[in-house]
């Protein structure tokens, strides 16, 4: 009989955070898969929890991710964990749920704290509707692809980033969506846990010197919405004129216009002519 595989949430930084079921559930099953066993392993020292590991991670996520399903089939029960908070989200474990989809292997999840939820939480911004961006590419070309995609967005945005990464980031932001309001929530849960609430054009300014250290959470406002008159293919023609007056090629108004209203850029080149 085929065992199961429980996707267990450990703490982002307190460790009294991990949940009485999740302690219950590190203690019961067969192995555990950790991102980094030496990580786990603090964790279950606290806890007084002896449990064999299995390395699991980004770069031997295939053939892990094999073996591990391969025991469970045969019976074993498995807890996959990650460093901090949920295993899934941004993080190789979502391989591995996959996996165990097309090989028909029960998964159960054992929630516990997630810094996206958490920061947002904390943000002051809008929680009603969100997206999750996870972390910008160090590609300049993706990363610029990624941001463009996002000019229109109007949830509240969120984004994972590490603290050497942070003065460029938070330039580009100010840079993609001008002055928005923004929250820099860093090392959530730990002793030095901090809530900026400032903005995209302040941070850029004064915070992109690399003193601000730690697990990096940043929330961005959503883009405002426009007035539904403004919507209109003919606003969408105005803003190509206007872009033309200012030098821009009747081609390049009619792409830049779709960009900022969503209509298509054949449709207001047409009008144009």
């Amino acid at each position: 009989m085929s065992g199961i595989l429980y996707v267990t949430g450990t703490p982002i930084g307190n460790l009294s955070d991990l949940s009485p079921r999740a302690v219950q559930t590190l203690e019961s099953v067969d192995f555990i898969a950790a991102e980094d066993t030496r990580v786990t392993l603090k964790l279950l020292n606290h806890f007084g929890i002896k449990k064999p590991m299995v390395s699991y991670f980004e770069h031997n996520k295939r053939e892990r991710g094999e073996i591990i399903c391969s025991r469970i089939e045969q019976g074993e029960s498995c807890a996959v964990v990650t460093d901090a908070g949920m295993p899934c989200i941004s993080d190789p474990g979502e391989d591995l749920i996959k996996l165990c989809e097309e090989r028909g292997i029960k998964t159960v999840v054992i929630p516990g704290p997630s810094a996206v939820i958490s920061a947002l939480a904390v943000s002051g911004l809008d929680t009603g509707r969100f997206t999750f961006e996870g972390f910008l590419s160090v590609n300049k070309k993706s990363r610029s692809e990624h941001l463009q995609s996002l000019k229109n967005e109007h949830r509240t945005m969120i984004f994972y980033e590490a603290p050497h990464k942070l003065p460029s980031t938070l330039r580009d932001l100010y840079a993609a969506f001008g002055d928005r309001k923004l929250s820099i929530v860093r090392e959530l849960t730990k002793i030095h846990e901090e809530v900026i609430r400032t903005t995209a054009k302040y941070a850029a300014e004064n915070l992109s010197d690399g003193s601000l250290k730690g697990e990096i959470v940043l929330v961005l406002e959503g883009a405002p919405e426009r007035e539904e008159e403004q919507l209109t293919l003919e606003y969408a023609v105005e803003t190509a004129k206007k872009l033309i007056e200012n030098s821009e090629k009747p081609t390049e108004a009619a792409k830049q216009a779709a960009a900022i209203t969503g209509f298509k850029k054949n449709e207001i080149y047409r009008e144009l002519l």
